[in-house]
């Protein structure tokens, strides 16, 4: 019987070759219209969707077939690809049209709208959708995008959420109880959708693309605004509002936060009510997937909700007569299944994971019995129609790749499977070491980690939290007791996962490999995984070499290498040479749970595969030092150099060397054939009562042919000092720019003593501090100084054995969506 069914499902797939042969074409267009830098008139791509329908027209009424099968699989495959460029380019650029127009960047507006979404929370504020129903500058009308992203900050909060350096830029109304579906007036700053661009980084204005959110800002709250109001209720988003009444709920209930933080996340979807400490140790031990509503949990309540329909559709004689008990189950669960991803927030990986089972249920009940590969396609093809942009997250081709994997290893697609529970726990063991070795090199790929204890990790997370927590969390939203019982689950997994998280061998972390060598890895973890002979399977190993022994370019002897990341408002530079590593400053704090290490630099090193020697801190100044935690902790082997105090909090993790210039009997060294030397502070700036940016560390590079000079925050008076002291040393080819382009710095005297060919500034796009100033990028441009600054260029990379050049990561990986900065 079993045999039967599979030779007449591909002998229907082979009549129906062709058409299938467009569904790997429409993967293929969407990928090729995801590269586009920028965007055509759309009437372009209209013409792309008209060729499609016609030429696959011909194909399916064989108008071509005397040209062959080739040819008939040849022009469907073209047919798919245009149809998914042509598609995907008319959404982008109707997206497009209702973008924030650039004038209206920076300006008080006064807005009028409704709550779209569940407001987030933390110490630094709310951050909340608003869907913009109307909106005034100086009295006169004018179009906003229909959904903008912003933020409301506390108490204490500048505004742009960094601590506020002086009372008068602290906000001093208090944060209002927003709920989801309140219509408010308020006055609001905008910008375009703007976020750090880094090699192998989160690419922010992506994720915000795919939101629909079409700028970002924050709300005018302070002692000189208007006060915000609230106008009333409206219909609007019941589902949001009663998420974020069940979540309120929990927090009641619950009373330890991190606990009560999971609960939320897996009721809700609500993930940044997860601890940063959390995820860290999620992510050591490979279940962080589990602890956000993922493709698993969405099919794992769909087989849940299936068999629960099924067994009581049984119970009636006349319901079963009226409609076949398997078909109400499998409709049922898809419908129940997507009622959970609708109230856990319809994020991304849920949407994904119910076109999936919508598409294979749909095939189902019409009697198709296709093979898995086709199957696969289609489900791929029907998720990317949707939301082609997917194409571009991690988490789409992690749970593609498993859901591939799964069905290429099945055993039971020969006809045999285990019988009894034994059999089911040994296929659930097989399932989830197949999954594990075929998606370690995509992780590695991916992300640059993977758990080594992951395997271990899952083998208890997956069915502890599947039929465990997950149930007595989403029950307790009828009885509220079970959120106690959910919270002492939770606590118990973690007890077990901080245990093997402390492992010292619990993770492995490799720089990113190239593209082709993570693809091969796959493949080669799959041909280990598969039920084939072993002569076969062990052509995987060398497959899977060059993702383990991927080794990074790296400056040869002799040379070295800058690479500024892009951390907004702050300065965070990595130096390279050919066996050696600097990190000068680690960028700004955003909040107690984010800063710029644990965002950029931890995993900009990790991908690049960095062993730090050295993190030198300019000065205290929390735009410098924020990150400064995350990468220590990152880099246990390094050193700190700094003029921080002896009674600094960074003390505690790791102490700090003073930096003293060189020729104050302080630090100078050689790697690689390269020299560093501290040219200030002095020894006795220490005994001064001196500001912070006074007390900088500056750092000159050098290979004898090339110098580097990296000098913090320093000021006029110190630049005036160190033309005085130093003016044989700070002629320099690359400067970063002092106090990210202050007014009270970057002097002509010191411009004429340094003498750079390039000037690098590290400074927010819009921040409220307008780094760098007009006046001293005129001092620059008039010195034919080349000026590159992190909003226009990403970050930024420059080599001594290129000086000539400095690359740019903003243009380097430009796509439609992301921000041109005017």
């Amino acid at each position: 019987m079993r045999n039967t069914w599979h030779q007449g499902g591909y002998r229907a797939a082979a009549r129906a070759a062709p058409a299938f042969a467009a569904l790997p074409g429409f993967i293929a267009g969407t990928a090729l219209q995801l590269q586009q830098p920028v965007l055509w008139f759309w009437p372009v791509y209209a013409c792309f969707v008209l060729a499609a329908l016609v030429l696959y027209w011909l194909v399916a009424t064989k108008s071509i077939v005397n040209r062959g099968w080739l040819w008939r699989r040849a022009a469907a495959f073209v047919a798919g690809a245009a149809l998914a460029v042509g598609l995907c380019g008319v959404r982008a650029t109707a997206f497009e049209h209702d973008a924030l127009a650039p004038a209206l960047e920076g300006r008080d507006i006064a807005v009028v709208g409704v709550v779209a979404a569940m407001p987030q929370r933390s110490e630094v504020g709310l951050r909340f959708r608003f869907s913009v129903e109307s909106a005034t500058l100086d009295g006169a009308a004018v179009a906003l995008p229909p959904q903008i992203y912003l933020s409301w900050y506390s108490s204490g909060y500048g505004a742009m959420g960094a601590p506020a350096s002086d009372a008068s830029a602290a906000v001093v109304q208090p944060l209002a109880d927003l709920r989801a579906g309140e219509r408010w007036r308020m006055t609001v700053r905008l910008k375009a959708p703007h976020g750090n661009s880094n090699p192998n980084g989160f690419d922010y204005e992506l994720w915000l693309w795919e939101q629909g959110l079409q700028a970002t800002g924050y709300v005018r709250a302070g002692p000189k605004d208007a006060v915000p109001q609230r106008l009333g209720d409206t219909w609007q988003h019941p589902v949001e509002r009663a998420r974020q009444q069940v979540r309120d709920a929990i927090q009641v209930r619950v009373a330890e936060r991190q606990l009560a933080g999971v609960i939320a996340a897996l009721v809700v979807g609500d993930q940044n009510a997860i601890e940063r400490a959390d995820w860290d140790v999620f992510r050591a031990t490979g279940v962080a997937h589990l602890m956000s509503i993922s493709g698993l949990h969405i099919t794992m309540f769909a087989w849940l909700a299936a068999a629960l329909v099924g067994g009581l559709w049984r119970r009636s004689a006349r319901l079963c007569l009226f409609y076949p008990a398997p078909s109400a189950a499998l409709i049922g669960g898809v419908l129940l299944a997507t009622a959970y991803a609708v109230f856990s927030g319809w994020g991304v990986p849920s949407q994904r994971t119910i076109w999936m089972l919508a598409t294979v249920g749909l095939l189902r009940l019409s009697g198709r019995r296709w093979p898995w590969p086709q199957v696969w396609l289609l489900a791929c093809a029907v998720v990317l129609a949707i939301d082609p942009w997917a194409l571009m997250q991690a988490g789409f081709w992690l749970s593609f790749v498993a859901v591939g994997v799964l069905f290429a290893t099945d055993p039971g697609a020969g006809g045999v499977r285990p019988a009894g529970a034994r059999g089911r726990l040994l296929t659930m063991a097989h399932e989830q070491w197949v999954v594990t070795l075929a998606l370690t090199p995509l992780t590695l790929l991916l992300f640059g980690q993977v758990s080594v204890v992951g395997l271990l990790a899952n083998a208890v997370a997956i069915p502890w939290i599947t039929l465990v927590v997950t149930p007595l969390s989403m029950l307790g939203i009828l009885l509220a007791p079970l959120w106690d019982a959910a919270a002492w689950a939770i606590a118990a997994l973690g007890w077990y996962l901080k245990l093997l998280a402390q492992l010292p061998f619990a993770t492995v972390s490799i720089a990113s490999p190239a593209v082709w060598a993570g693809a091969a890895g796959v493949f080669g973890g799959l041909l280990l995984a598969m039920r084939l002979p072993w002569s076969l399977r062990v052509l995987g190993l060398p497959l899977m070499l060059p993702v383990l022994l991927w080794q990074p370019h790296r400056p040869p002897a002799g040379q070295f290498e800058l690479l500024a990341a892009d951390i907004g408002q702050g300065n965070a530079v990595i130096v390279r040479t050919a066996a050696h590593t600097l990190v000068y400053d680690t960028g700004p704090r955003f909040s107690q749970e984010s800063d710029a290490g644990q965002r950029v630099l931890v995993p900009l090193l990790r991908a690049l595969g960095e062993r730090v020697d050295t993190v030198m801190l300019s000065h205290r100044d929390s735009d410098h030092i924020g990150g400064a935690p995350a990468v220590l902790a990152m880099q246990p082997q390094a050193s700190l150099l700094s003029s921080i105090e002896a009674g600094h909090e960074l003390q505690a993790l790791r102490p700090a060397t003073r930096c003293i210039a060189a020729r104050d009997g302080g630090q100078r060294w050689s790697w690689d054939g390269v020299s560093f030397e501290v040219l200030r502070p002095n020894a006795s700036d220490y005994e001064a009562a001196n500001k912070p940016n006074a007390m900088s560390c500056v750092l000159r590079i050098s290979n004898g042919a090339q110098t580097a000079l990296l000098v913090g925050d320093i000021e006029q008076p110190q630049e005036a000092r160190l033309v005085a002291d130093a003016a044989d040393l700070i002629k320099a080819n690359v400067l970063l720019v002092p106090h990210h382009g202050s007014k009270t710095s970057s002097s002509a005297l010191f411009l004429d003593a340094v003498q750079p060919h390039w000037a690098l500034v590290q400074a927010g796009y819009r921040s409220r501090f307008g780094h760098p100033a007009p006046p001293v990028l005129a001092r620059y441009q008039e010195r034919g100084i080349r000026v590159v600054d992190s909003a226009h260029c990403g970050a930024a990379t420059w080599s001594s054995a290129q000086p000539g050049q400095v690359g740019c990561q903003r243009e380097a990986g430009l796509r439609y969506w992301h921000h041109r900065v005017p």
